[in-house]
């Protein structure tokens, strides 16, 4: 028993019944809309056998960053294992054991080997995507889809996905004419695929380009926010451009709409929650107690798991002034340097240094926190997220050489940050703030 769907590709296991829901997730997935989820348990409702039922639903767990998600993708591997496969699926059955089992750089490698033998199984090319941005791979986000390009063609379904996921990767290595050309390319072909409007964003993010980049966001709204599981992420960079002007009044009002105003116990959802707040935080902002509805959610979504995680938990303990989590996170964290999966680095490497200087700073300990920050900036791609998300390092060591009247430190970062953002009205207000350290 088995199908081979548009693109030559064999499921085994699978019957019509059961590979259309499939195709659905599938479907789901690649624009970041519906209910991926939902969409596979049909898939394996109708056929048990079906293995990369179990393995694609594995994936959709496996990359949550969540102890309660994993062990679903542990369960999801168990199931395939048994079941007839191909050697291709028998690689992402492979791939799916190395995710759930935290061997984050493994299950890149199995997914790469699996893309370079059938560049069109778009699945091994949008996890392994989803697995390089997660370990901050940025050379192998772009890398990875441009080996698999050459085959496909534009009227091939899915094309809109490879093209965003190829503007990201161009993004993330500096390439923005490039990225933004085909991110938009992909939003064209597809309105509501949520990652290419993402791409474009960050394009503009890096550039500086805020009313652009506000432009690009509120055109359609709809097509990027309808059903999209990426919508919260994506009103966060709406958020940026408005924080970077100034606009803090804007910055909130997305807060406490469509950002976090229906509290979310996701770890991905909550990064980005954290991650604006800090950023008020950091320009002393007041922002009331919106930090203790967002630090009560935290633990659900544990720490000790995944170390970019772990820091931007930290943001909301100290901002909620709760110093009993906050120091549970750090034993979590030191428990989790003794792991056996990559989580182990990523905490060694920077989560933990970087999670120890958040507190810091929350204690207006602002020179260890220069401390802290100056020797991980370089190596902080290693526990994830993008450049953009990874800039919230950048500041908040900006704004502790500030505090802690270091008025050379402070002149050489924001030197260094108006090179790399010159047209940033945060820029201009930073530097603005070292200089004036300088004359008292």
């Amino acid at each position: 028993m088995g199908i081979r769907d548009l693109f030559g590709l064999t499921f085994s296991g699978a019957t019509e019944a059961g590979f259309t829901p499939y195709s659905q997730a599938v479907r789901e997935l690649l624009c970041f809309i519906g209910d991926p989820v939902a969409s596979v348990d049909r898939a394996i409702a109708e056929n048990p056998g079906f293995v990369m039922a179990h393995v694609f639903k594995g994936y959709l767990f496996g990359l949550a960053t969540e102890s309660e998600a994993t062990m679903v993708a542990r369960a999801c591997h168990q199931a395939a294992l048994p079941l007839a496969a191909t050697t291709r699926e028998e690689g992402h059955v492979l791939a799916l054991g190395h995710l759930a089992n935290g061997r984050w750089h493994d299950a890149a490698r199995t997914l790469e080997d699996i893309a370079i033998e059938t560049p069109l199984d778009g699945l091994a090319l949008q996890v392994g995507h989803q697995i390089d941005f997660f370990t901050g791979n940025a050379r192998m986000l772009r890398d990875r889809i441009a080996r698999a390009l050459p085959s496909w063609q534009s009227d091939m379904p899915g094309y809109h996905a490879v093209l965003g996921m190829q503007a990201f990767g161009l993004e993330e290595m500096g390439d923005y004419t490039r990225a933004e050309k085909l991110g938009r390319a992909a939003v064209e072909m597809e309105a509501r695929d949520g990652w290419a409007q993402h791409a474009v964003a960050h394009v503009m993010e890096m550039q500086s380009r805020q009313r652009d980049g506000i432009a690009w966001m509120r055109a359609n709204p709809e097509a990027w926010t309808r059903e999209s599981f990426l919508q919260v992420h994506n009103w966060w960079h709406l958020a940026l451009f408005h924080y970077d002007l100034g606009e803090t009044n804007q910055v909130l009002a997305l807060y406490d709409g469509p950002i976090y105003g229906t509290p979310s116990a996701m770890a991905l959802n909550m990064v980005d929650a954290s991650a604006l707040l800090w950023r008020l935080h950091l320009g002393g902002v007041d922002v009331g107690d919106r930090w203790t509805a967002l630090a009560a959610n935290w633990p659900k979504a544990g720490a000790g798991d995944y170390a970019f995680n772990d820091a931007h938990a930290m943001m909301a303990f100290v901002g909620a002034g709760l110093d009993g989590p906050a120091l549970a996170l750090l034993e979590a964290q030191r428990e989790a340097m003794h792991g056996s999966g990559d989580n182990a680095a990523f905490t060694r490497d920077v989560g933990h240094p970087l999670t120890l200087a958040i507190k810091a700073f929350g204690e207006g300990r602002y020179t260890d926190v220069v401390q802290l920050i100056r020797p991980i900036r370089a190596i902080a791609n290693r526990f994830g997220g993008s450049h953009a998300q990874r800039d919230v390092i950048d500041l908040t060591l900006i704004e502790a050489a500030l505090r802690a009247g270091d008025g050379a430190m402070a002149r050489a970062l924001t030197a260094e940050r108006s090179m790399a953002r010159p047209d940033s009205p945060l820029s201009v207000l930073l530097a603005r703030r070292a200089a004036d350290l300088s004359e008292n």
